[in-house]
């Protein structure tokens, strides 16, 4: 048998068993691993801007921010990368003399920065941060270990260095609370790791206290957050770290069904749909490169084809330094290096709702629309690398006129947004309800009858057509009301169809009956415009976004069609 053969039978034999259990140390690293470790090499050397260079600071060899701040993130970073490529005999900084002193620096400046408690600030926002400690440890315990297999005294010290490091923050993690519903499994995997290195039953302990409030996902797919574009491959890749070292598989559940629901999260053009995200990541724009090694690892544990497809897809549209990211687990788990089973076809051809999510889906092929409720950019529609990022309509009732919808009903073969508003005025109060003082704080307008009650009433049908889809409009009750449509598209971009509005930046108005958007070979169509006013940015209604934006204006009653393909 010759040794190509041997690699591959022995990788699919070991394929059903936990990763971190198999000796590949006989296994050549294949060639989009080697990229990986030449992205990691470049990536090290720009961390020399920012180590602190001068001996009386206190956090000498440590490193800093952007802020210029020493920080124990930046110097985790330094650590786990520079322990990764000292042991990796393919990088250019394999055992290399001058790297082992400058990470002893890095680990006695993260040691100043570790408080007595075990924990690190996040100096951005958090102090004494349990969470922000499982997260460095995402880079100081990968060191260890490759430092540890390295088995050379000449690195004891670096070793024993980290061990301590570890230790300390265990510590924190068995007693230290969290913030938002993903740090509880970014915690719990830390010390499942750390229990792998030191096995200490506190640390089971703690982990099971987490445990005991069960998996916090919906019955969509979906995590608490709903942050496809942060924490939802950071909730997966925690839960897969403990599955394999609990030996919890049932845990995987969660993440298989997370991945399956995200197969309908993305884009044609291998993005990911972010506007329902309850986090920082809302309306961000991100490809699905987050999640590859979490689908490479169900892929090959299931031999599941579609998520195998979804491993190809994320390598078409995304860069080597995105992949790269992966480099310290790829190595730790060699069995993530296996071939990936057969491709079995992705979902492109769908129309599907998300009710725990408010969020509904149509895709067909190489454009796709996403509805969303409790959003004021309630509608996005993508065509390769065009994109209609939000579209929004606000009037100006009462400064209070943004619409959004808190359900999207299906009807028929449509989806229905509603929402009604009232406008009133108030009365007099009646002499038993004035405060002798006049202090009006003591008579809330609650106490007084209301007149002239106004009302509109704001109804949203979005209807699937063979290339796209219309949006019709109609907005009732009070008469006169000027109305603003906003079609707010991704920059970079050309219009036709429309024109400038003056002495507004990116702002254009929409009278005739076509215009387009193109962006490469991509073109967006929406049709028909409407202009009766110039009123664009009514009072009470959202800032104008910093994009390209197209108007439509009109005055209540409302009733108005446009097309998007």
């Amino acid at each position: 048998m010759n040794r190509r053969t041997f690699v591959n039978t022995s990788l699919l034999a070991f394929s059903a068993l936990p990763f971190r259990n198999i000796d590949f140390s006989m296994v050549n690293k294949p060639s989009w691993i080697l990229e990986w470790i030449k992205v990691h090499d470049i990536q090290l050397a720009s961390y020399q801007k920012y180590k602190v260079i001068q001996k009386e600071n206190k956090y000498f060899g440590g490193y800093m921010d952007d802020a210029e701040l020493p920080n124990p993130h930046s110097t985790a970073g330094f650590i786990g990368k520079s322990c990764m490529l000292w042991t990796c005999e393919e990088s250019v900084y394999y055992q290399q003399p001058s790297l082992l002193p400058d990470i002893e620096l890095a680990l006695i400046s993260l040691l100043k920065m570790q408080h007595a408690d075990g924990t690190i600030d996040l100096l951005s926002t958090n102090f004494h941060s349990t969470p922000d400690t499982a997260f460095a440890l995402e880079n100081i315990i990968p060191a260890y270990r490759f430092i540890s297999a390295y088995n050379n005294p000449i690195a004891s010290k670096v070793q024993n260095l980290l061990k301590q490091f570890i230790i300390q923050a265990g510590e924190a993690l068995t007693v230290g609370g969290i913030h938002t519903p993903n740090h509880r499994w970014v915690v719990c995997a830390s010390l499942t790791r750390i229990n792998e290195l030191f096995p200490n039953e506190k640390y089971i302990k703690r982990i099971n206290q987490w445990l005991a409030e069960h998996i916090d996902l919906d019955p969509d797919g979906q995590y608490t957050e709903k942050s496809t574009n942060g924490y939802s491959p950071i909730v997966n890749r925690s839960l897969i770290i403990m599955a394999d070292g609990l030996n919890k598989p049932e845990l995987l559940e969660a993440v298989k069904k997370n991945l399956i629901m995200t197969f309908y999260y993305v884009h044609p053009n291998g993005e990911v749909v972010t506007e329902a995200s309850n986090r920082q990541d809302k309306g961000t724009i991100g490809n699905m490169h987050k999640y590859y090694d979490v689908y490479r690892y169900m892929a090959l544990k299931f031999q599941d084809g579609t998520m195998a497809s979804m491993c190809r897809l994320i390598e078409k549209t995304s860069t080597p330094e995105q992949l790269s990211r992966f480099l310290d687990s790829f190595l730790e788990d060699p069995g993530l290096w296996q071939e990936l089973p057969s491709s079995k076809p992705l979902p492109t051809q769908y129309s599907r709702e998300f009710p725990y999510s408010g969020v509904v889906r149509i895709r067909r092929e190489n454009w796709d629309c996403t509805i969303l409720s409790n959003n004021t950019s309630w509608l996005t529609f993508h065509k390769g690398n065009a994109v209609l990022q939000a579209m929004r309509i606000a009037t100006s009732f009462f400064g209070k006129g943004q619409f959004q919808t808190v359900k999207i009903k299906a009807v028929d073969k449509n989806w229905v947004l509603q929402n009604s508003l009232v406008g009133p005025y108030y009365q007099p109060l009646d002499a038993d309800k004035i405060s002798p003082d006049g202090d009006l704080d003591k008579m809330p307008r609650t106490l007084r009858l209301q007149s002239e009650v106004q009302k509109l009433n704001y109804f949203v049908k979005v209807t699937e057509l063979p290339t796209g889809v219309e949006v019709d409009f109609d907005i009732t009750g009070t008469d006169g009301v000027p109305v603003s449509l906003e079609l707010i598209f991704r920059p970079g971009g050309i219009f036709t169809g429309v024109s400038p509005l003056p002495n507004k930046k990116d702002a254009f108005l929409f009278s005739s009956s076509q215009g387009s958007y193109t962006v490469g070979t991509d073109k967006i169509t929406f049709s028909p415009g409407l202009m009766i006013h110039k009123g664009v940015q009514l009072r009470g209604a959202l800032p104008a976004m910093e994009s390209p934006t197209v108007y439509l204006t009109g005055i209540t009653p409302f009733k108005h069609k446009i097309t998007l393909s």
